[in-house]
């Protein structure tokens, strides 16, 4: 399972604890709604959310993170290297967004005994090329769910996948609608399955 930061259901919450691998997201506020397990937290490694993260000691202490048994760092850090430049002409608010935090994340997992996985920007490389195909209006980045969703597929291709807690709505750089489309057609195809899910609870730079 997949668990976004939306409102979750009851069917979704339920399905938490039968689930064989379960995905959080930065701050696992999805976490009071469905208890049951956390396998992996999925971070922004680069940017505020990456600083604010590890700057929490309640999120380290959080329960979600406590128990999961790795991060996966959803930003590869050449990627967003290659990024800093281009943003700086078209989004020059956005300083500090590629700022990388992946070797603090790194010694994070290291300290507590927690894999550390960087997603390929391949992987994201790839989700931008598949939403071409869905005319989406200019954005900066996927969002961290849609990257997630694209690396589970891609390393778990057998897996029966279910998403939760996706209301692909929020900060206005990401393509939301182009990635519902997208993520419709996995649908379709077989790929994932939803279960109940609502619009997201908060947006957040990268989230």
């Amino acid at each position: 399972m997949i668990i976004g930061n939306g409102e979750i259901g009851a069917e979704a919450a339920a399905a938490v604890a039968d689930a064989a691998f379960v995905i959080r997201f930065n701050e696992c506020r999805s976490y009071e709604a469905s208890r049951g397990r956390t396998d992996v937290v999925a971070v922004c490694n680069t940017g505020r959310p990456a600083k604010a993260m590890l700057t929490s000691q309640s999120w380290r202490e959080h329960p979600g993170v406590r128990e999961a048994a790795a991060v996966w760092s959803v930003r590869d850090p050449q990627k967003f290297a290659e990024l800093r430049a281009p943003l700086a002409v078209t989004h020059p608010e956005l300083d500090d967004f590629c700022d990388d935090y992946t070797h603090q994340f790194n010694a994070f997992c290291a300290e507590v005994g927690k894999a550390h996985v960087v997603v390929d920007k391949v992987i994201h490389e790839t989700v931008d090329q598949a939403l071409a195909a869905y005319l989406p209006a200019p954005y900066v980045v996927p969002s961290s769910g849609m990257i997630v969703i694209a690396e589970v597929m891609n390393r778990f291709p057998e897996a029966a996948i279910y998403l939760a807690g996706f209301g692909h709505a929020g900060w206005e750089w990401h393509p939301f609608a182009a990635e519902r489309q997208l993520v419709d057609s996995y649908v379709a195809a077989g790929r994932v399955m939803r279960l109940p899910a609502r619009a997201s609870l908060s947006s957040s730079q990268g989230a």
